[in-house]
């Protein structure tokens, strides 16, 4: 598989939040494909409800 490198700003409340929110995203794209990871985005842009009981799920 190819590898593609990408400069991003990622809003957060300090530097160490946002390597955080970094290195989730980086787990997320290597675990998913492009389509789960549409679908997943799709979800918690336009489906609250199903985005609450994820998160409940998740404990955060």
């Amino acid at each position: 598989m190819n590898k593609y490198a990408f400069k991003i700003t990622i809003e957060a409340s300090n530097e160490n939040d946002a390597e955080t929110k970094m290195k989730a995203l980086t787990v997320l794209a290597s675990k998913l494909t492009e389509k789960e990871l549409d679908k997943l985005a799709w979800i918690i842009k336009n489906d609250p409800a199903k985005t609450k009981l994820a998160k409940q799920y998740l404990g955060v």
